[in-house]
Order: structure tokens, then sequence, then C-alpha cells
């Protein structure tokens, strides 16, 4: 007997977490194809986010709702700041509407949950499904919001349906049924037994579960079909969905690791955050569970459903015929507090949160300064180094958020920097080109170092380019994906190039090889072309940028090669004279160095306007 109720209990352990998948696959699904059908309109509403700490607060409100997690956004946040994209002020704002965004989900739950929600599930999949073989990209994307909305709600019916109801199982006629039951009760009483101190442990309780399946929003869910179910009371579901604010800020922890120190300062400003708010919680924890049956009337537990309610229940519902028997009576009562305990929770939630921000807006420059204090700068021979996408993007962990659309603004801005160093070392060229009486071993070792930083860059970016073509972007965002996939390599090798440019200015006046005053007034005409091209280019880099001019950029290559011949075929003539035949190979070299950056540029340019 004792072997069948543990494969009767695993095989019941499979139901649950097969729900739960269905419900977190759907979670995701419904999750990305809304970030497509809002595309750049999501985008805009991010870039927004950097007016003041309120509309950093819408941001992460409107953000969260249509992503559907607020780890996802949090995680987002801490990139955006380890990118430079925001400030660590700016940060905390966003993360406060992440917080009261994340309620949706319990109230999507509650609301809907009026209605049986395998039969409304099936059908939303059902229109859903169609729409996603269309050929336009709004109707595609519309459907695959719509499939995982059915598939979100499916697996919360099978997630209900896969947790026992207590009172079914103690009517159960199987003595097993009835003992699982009485050892489970007994676990909840002896740890409800501890007055306050049970609270805690709940809370605790409710920490673990959100670390475990990574999602607040799914933790919410299991929260409310277990309170549903009759395993907890609303008090325990109450200190769970504490432990969930708490379990939320672990993911964005987990993201700073590596990032720079603005980064970890806004993991560690969420935590405090949401810390502070729990804290105040604990101290008014009865008198708020209190004040929520007068906001909104509704028992939440079956002793408190009268026999009238019940009686209106079954009328309501056109069950009633006749007299009701006990079981339809407590068949109604149980319906009641069905129905009222989801939303209960979520007015509990959404309320903490709201109050939370309401209390700690206030105090938005004082918490950043803590967190200031709190994480010091490692100083070891310098400042620390800016942060790059590196320290963001785990291979296979997850920790970076499935949001493709929002991750490209990280990339651009790494391109942008990664544009800025070129053009740094380039005019670094110059400089030394163009000083070969003064020494400049320092600018020569910088710009070496610069060298190394490009391509460590370019690595970074196309591993995040790459990650993101795994998350089937919507058409343009997937075009514009394969562009910059294309603009990063030719930046990486405009790199090299300046790079083999230093280098051959450092010989020159390290050999002491002297070139005509003509020749270097042509290199500088010749040098300022190539800047020229570099500004075109740097400036259309941005996703809201219009594509450079291709007319204007070719037309400066075609000046580029005309200059580059016309010079070249004067150095070759002057190689005639054996004493310059050294300075004149290594003009040459320079020139052809220019001249492949010039190609360099224009496939930049080409790449920008979908050209190949």
């Amino acid at each position: 007997m004792a072997n069948v109720t543990t494969w009767e209990f695993i095989v019941g352990l499979l139901y649950v977490l097969g729900g739960l998948g269905i419900f977190l696959f759907g979670m995701r699904v419904m999750s990305e194809g809304i970030q497509k059908v809002a595309g750049d309109g999501m985008r805009r509403i991010m870039a927004s986010m950097t007016q003041n700490r309120f509309f950093g607060l819408m941001t992460g409100l409107l953000v969260t709702c249509l992503v559907q997690s607020s780890s996802a956004t949090t995680v987002m946040v801490v990139s955006f700041v380890n990118a430079q994209l925001l400030t660590l002020m700016e940060s905390i704002g966003v993360i406060m509407g992440a917080n009261l965004g994340t309620t949706l989900t319990g109230w999507i739950i509650a609301t809907i949950g009026k209605f049986s929600l395998s039969k409304i599930a099936l059908p939303i999949i059902g229109i859903g499904l169609p729409l996603v073989f269309a050929t336009k990209p709004k109707l595609k994307h519309t459907g695959e919001f719509l499939v995982g909305f059915g598939l979100l709600f499916f697996g919360l019916s099978e997630l209900k349906s896969a947790v026992p109801d207590v009172k079914s199982l103690l009517k159960s006629s199987d003595p097993a049924d009835q003992l699982l039951v009485q050892d489970i009760q007994g676990v909840i009483e002896y740890l409800n037994s501890f007055g306050f101190g049970s609270v805690l442990i709940f809370l605790v309780i409710g920490v673990f579960l959100t670390i475990l399946v990574q999602s607040s929003s799914a933790a919410m869910g299991i929260t409310i079909i277990v309170a549903i179910n009759g395993w907890i009371n609303f008090e325990i579901a109450a200190a769970i969905v504490l432990g969930e604010n708490i379990g939320t800020t672990v993911t964005a922890w987990l993201a700073s690791i590596g990032a720079n120190i603005n980064a970890k300062r806004a993991a560690r400003a969420h935590f405090i955050f949401n810390i502070a708010g729990v804290c105040w919680m604990l101290l008014l924890f009865y008198p708020f569970i209190g004040m929520l049956d007068n906001i909104m009337p509704g028992a939440i537990y079956l002793e408190d459903v009268t026999q009238q309610e019940a009686v209106a229940y079954l009328q309501d519902s056109g069950e009633l015929n006749g007299e009701p028997t006990e079981d339809q009576i407590a068949k109604a009562k149980k319906s009641i507090v069905d129905r009222n305990i989801p939303l209960h929770l979520s007015l509990f939630h959404t309320l903490f949160n709201l109050t939370n921000i309401c209390l700690l807006i206030g105090f938005t420059p004082h918490l950043g300064r803590l967190v200031e204090k709190i994480v010091q700068p490692k100083v070891k021979g310098g400042t620390p180094k800016p942060g790059s996408l590196a320290s963001l993007h785990y291979e296979g962990s997850g920790v970076l958020p499935k949001t493709g659309e929002l991750n490209l603004a990280l990339v651009e801005a790494e391109i942008n920097r990664l544009a800025a160093i070129n053009r740094y070392m380039f005019e670094g060229f110059v400089e030394v080109f163009e000083s070969p009486n003064e020494d400049k071993g320092k600018l020569i070792r910088e710009l070496s170092e610069l060298e190394d930083k490009c391509d460590e860059l370019a690595f970074d970016i196309t591993q995040t380019l790459i990650h993101c073509t795994t998350e089937s972007l919507a058409g343009e965002r997937a075009l514009r994906v394969a562009s910059l996939l294309r603009v990063t390599a030719e930046l990486e090798d405009i790199g090299d190039c300046c790079n083999r440019l230093v280098q051959l200015a450092h010989r020159k006046y390290r050999k002491n090889r002297v070139l005509p005053e003509e020749t270097l007034r042509e290199i500088k005409v010749f040098s300022e072309q190539i800047i020229d091209f570099m500004e075109l280019y740097q400036t259309h880099l941005g996703a809201d940028s219009k594509a450079p001019d291709l007319a204007k950029a070719e037309s400066i290559e075609d000046r580029i090669d005309a200059s580059r011949k016309s010079l070249r075929k004067n150095a070759v003539k002057r190689m005639k004279e054996t004493e310059n035949l050294k300075a004149e190979m290594i003009y040459v070299d320079i020139l052809n160095e220019m001249e492949r950056i010039g190609n360099d540029a224009l496939n930049v340019v080409h790449a920008l306007n979908h050209r190949v």
C-alpha cells in the first residue's frame, strides 16, 4: 500500500509540475508576443524613463504589465544601468513601477477565475492559432499573444485540478487520502501555531517559492490556487505574497554579479526597497488585513459564508431547483470563497505595493545615497571600467530576460561605444603621425589597449545579437539584428586598421623616417575625409535615426579612392630616391589602411541601409 501511495504521490507531483510548466510557457509566449506587437512603441516607453522618477514609475508599471514579469523588468533595468543608458536614480523609479506592475497577474487570475478557466483557455487558443500562420506580422504576433494567454490559463486550470481539494480528500473513502490530508494539515497547523512567528515562517517559504520558479507572477498563481483548494488560510497566503516580493529581487541581484558598480547599486536598491516595504507591513499586518474587509467585502473563510449568501449564489447561478441540499450549500459556500480569495489577495498585493511606493518615492535620493555607501567602488589601480554586455550575458543561464525587443537598445549603446572608440583611435593615430618630435609612448600604449577593448566589445555585441536572434523577433527587428551584426564586424575591422595605423606612425617616428611637408599635408586632408565618413555613420547608428545618405557615403568613398590612387602614384615616383624608400613604403602602407577604413565605413552605411 505504501508503494502505491508513493507512486500516486509522484504522479500527482508530476501533474502539478506539468500544470506549472504550461503556465510558465504560456506566460513566456504571451510576453514575447505582446513585445512584438508593441515593437517600437515599447522602446519609446523605455526611453521616457529618463525624465524623472514619476515617469520612471509609469515606465516600470507599463513595461511590467507588458512582459508580465517584474524580474524581467528589473533585470532589464540593471542591464540598462550597466550599459549607462540609465542613471542609478532613474532606475529606482522604474523598479518601483515594476513592483506595482507585477500585481496585474493576480487581478487577471482573480477576474478571469470567476469563469471556468479551461472553458476560456481553449477557445482563446483556438482563436489565436490560425492567426499564428498569418503572413502579416501584426496578425501573427497577435496570434502568438492569444495562444500564450490561453496556455497561461490552461496551465492554471491544470494546476488547479492537479492540486487536490482538502474537502474532497476528507470525503474520500480511501483512508490513505484522509491520512495524507491530516498529515499535511497537521504540518500547516503546527507552522501556524507560532502566532506572529508563523507569518515569518510562511514569508520565508514565499521567498524560496519565488526563487524556485523564478517568477513572482507564477508564485502568486500557485499561492492563489493552494489557498482556493483549502490548504492554507488567507493570512498564510498574504504572508507568502510578502515573501514573493523579496524573492523577486534575487534575479536582479544575480544579474548584477560581474556588472559595473551602478548596476550593483540598482539591484541593491530594489532589494532594500522591497525589504523596507515588508518590514512596515509586518508591523501593521493584522490591521492591514482587517482594512481589506472594509474595502472589499466578501467572506474568505467557509464559516463566514451565511446560508442566505449560499442560497443567493445558487439562485444567481441557476443551480437551485426547489429546496437546496446540504451538498449544494457546501458547494456554493466553497465557490463564494474561491471567488473572494483571489480578489482579496490581489487587493492585498496591490495596496501593499502602492502604499510602499507612496511612502518611499519621496526618499528616492536618500535610497540612492544609501546604496552608494553600501556598494563602494573597489579602487585598485584606478576607477572601475564601465560595464559591458558581457557582464549581463550568461550563456544558457536564463538570467538575461527574454526581451529581445528591448535588449536591442543595450546592443545599440555598445555599438555606439565601439564606433566612438574607433574614432578616438583614428584621431590618436593622426596625433602620433603629426608629432614625430614628441614622446607619444603613453598615447600609443593607450591606443593599443583600446584595440583589445574593441575586440572584446565586438565579441560581446555579436554574442548578444545572436542571443536576440534565438528569440523570434518581429520582422523589422530581425532585419535590424542582421544589419547590426554586419555593422559590428565592419567596426571591428576599422578598429584593427586604426591599430595598424598607430603602429605604422610609431615606426615612422621611432625609425626617424622623414616625409616631405607636402606629404604630411596630404595625409592631414586624407584623414579629415576619413573622420567625415566616421561622423556620417556615427550619427545614424541609433534605432530612431534615419539611414545615412547612401549617395553622400559613396561620394566620400570615391574621393578617398581617388586620393589614395593619386597619393600612391606620387609616392612611387619619390621611391626612385633611395634615401626616401623606407619612409615612402610606410607612407604607402598608411594610405592602404586608410582606404580600407573608407571601404569598411561604406559597408557600415550599406548595412544601415540594408544593402548587401
